[in-house]
């Protein structure tokens, strides 16, 4: 299957122990990301990210798969197919 484009929204609880991970897994997965938002959710001490993405599922279940597995994050994709 060809690349798929989706959202990725992740969701940061623990900002100070968890966002250095996040963002040396961003960066790694550089290629795959179009564009990115930010945004803190001060009210609930949440910090919110949302990226759009294209790739093969492979890569993108990769992306998801590693970022869920940071301690403090949460993490969701929507995929579609183009």
């Amino acid at each position: 299957m060809g690349n798929r484009i989706g959202v990725v929204a992740i969701v940061v609880e623990d900002r100070k122990a968890a966002v250095p991970r996040v963002n040396e897994i961003l960066s790694e997965f550089g290629q795959t990301i179009i564009g990115r938002i930010g945004v803190p959710y001060r009210e609930r001490d949440l910090n919110i990210i949302a990226i759009i993405v294209e790739g093969t599922t492979d890569q993108l279940g990769a992306l998801s798969g590693k970022l869920g597995m940071v301690p403090g994050v949460k993490s969701k994709s929507l995929l579609l197919t183009p």
